[in-house]
């Protein structure tokens, strides 16, 4: 391979993912408190049969932008102002058939939605689909100004960030963000405003120093590859990867094409492996799920670790990404992403790794046109350099959020909530011991 392809792969990957910062560890401060006037509910999206929980099942309120999903368990929490409680509410789930219910038949909580699946047809399921793969990415990325959302708009969207140790929650950042997403078709990066933000740690957990996550809510909008494609799929590097179908399926009862890619053997340089779910019928990316090919340690280290103590060696040993897209009026947009970042720290003169998981998401629960084009001046912008962690203040409040939508938690990190709070509150009372600075 030319140096010239291999330096164009290399500066094309190291603009993509998470940033880890390892440094001394801060405090936490206290957080304020919101009334707002809306209905809650809570429950489980579940399939109708084997009664497995659906994970990442869109709920949508109708003739609304107001929307949330459903978390790793299947659960979901869903706020509506009350002028929409006569609506109904969509579900609906790749692979399955999309389910609709008025919302006045919900109850406040334990909610269960049983989905049930699409049965491909096998005429469906053997569809004579277009000849070349790599031909239809080509044309459903060229098509992205007529088939998404082509005029300024003002998203509101919830943002979490996770740390594990092992499997044990230690750090938890989450925050409300307003994005000014620009057309579909402009080359202009969309921009960030940072409306609302809190955060917990276990510091007894993180081996006295803490894992920070540079970029925080530009790690998830970066993933829309349809906004974003120069972040994976540029002209050039389409040419980087071997494309072909797999089996179709459907979503919003749409026939969706399944796209296999990888990236080709002669390629050394770390790129990308997964699968592209494109609408049959309109040519639209609707969902991709992909990960990068870790083929040499250190240069993923060097593309995920910008700061680290010198008696550690760090690498990364899985690094995914997920993107969903949803539709209005025949428009689709971005709608949720996820990244995951799972990596060993080796510290020298000790006998056993830590192994730790770093994982962000965003997804957008209301958005209205921004027909001024309004922006939030350039000191209230989010940076793409931003530590929410250092921006976020401490878990307190359970109003916090007020009518903001939000991912319902995992049992697991509820627990760690609770656990950390508890914790902070013995060590400031001198019960626990001492709180590190």
């Amino acid at each position: 391979m030319s140096k010239e392809k291999k330096n164009h792969i290399k500066n094309h990957t190291l603009k993509y993912g998470f940033i880890l910062l390892i440094s001394i560890i801060t405090g936490t401060t206290s957080l304020m408190a919101q009334t707002i006037n809306y209905s809650e509910y809570t429950g489980e999206v579940l399939d109708s049969n084997s009664k497995k929980a659906l994970v990442f099942a869109t709920l949508t309120v109708d003739n609304t932008n107001v929307t949330t999903i459903t978390n790793s368990e299947g659960q979901f929490s869903l706020k509506v102002p009350t002028e929409y409680i006569n609506n109904n509410l969509t579900i609906s789930f790749l692979g399955y058939k999309t389910k609709q219910i008025s919302i006045s038949e919900l109850e406040n909580e334990k909610n269960k939605i049983f989905m049930e699946e699409f049965v491909m047809a096998l005429s469906e399921a053997s569809i004579d689909a277009p000849n070349d793969a790599e031909v239809l990415v080509r044309e459903t990325l060229d098509k992205k100004g007529s088939n998404y959302l082509n005029e300024n708009t003002v998203m509101t969207a919830f943002y979490r960030e996770t740390i594990k140790k092992r499997r044990t929650n230690v750090s938890l950042s989450e925050a409300v963000v307003n994005i000014y997403k620009t057309p579909y078709s402009s080359n202009k990066t969309d921009a960030l405003e940072l409306y609302k933000a809190r955060k917990s740690t276990d510091y007894s957990k993180l081996d006295t120093v803490a894992l920070k996550l540079q970029g925080g809510p530009f790690n998830t909008l970066f993933v829309d590859m349809v906004k974003y494609p120069n972040y994976i799929f540029t002209p050039e590097t389409l040419g980087y990867y071997d494309f072909s179908f797999d089996t179709s399926t459907r979503v919003n009862d749409q026939l969706i094409y399944v796209i296999d890619f990888k990236q080709k053997p002669e390629i050394i340089d770390p790129l990308y492996n997964g699968k592209l779910y494109i609408d049959a019928e309109n040519k639209i990316l609707t969902s991709a799920i992909y990960s990068l090919n870790i083929t040499d340690r250190k240069l993923a280290s060097q593309m995920f670790v910008r700061r680290k103590p010198k008696n550690a060696e760090v690498w990364p040993t899985e690094v995914s990404y997920r993107v969903d897209y949803r539709e209005k009026d025949g428009k689709w947009y971005y709608g949720y992403s996820n990244v995951l970042l799972e990596f060993k720290i080796n510290w020298d003169k000790r006998l056993f790794n830590s192994v730790y998981s770093m994982s962000c998401e965003m997804a957008i629960t209301d958005w209205e046109k921004n027909i001024e084009n309004t922006i939030p001046r350039s000191k209230d912008r989010m940076k793409a350099s931003i530590i929410l962690s250092d921006e976020a203040i401490g878990f307190a409040d359970p109003d916090f959020w007020g009518e903001y939508n939000i991912i319902e938690p995992e049992k697991s990190i509820e627990s760690a909530i609770k656990k950390i709070q508890r914790q902070l509150k013995r060590d400031k009372s001198g019960t626990g011991g001492t709180t590190k600075p």
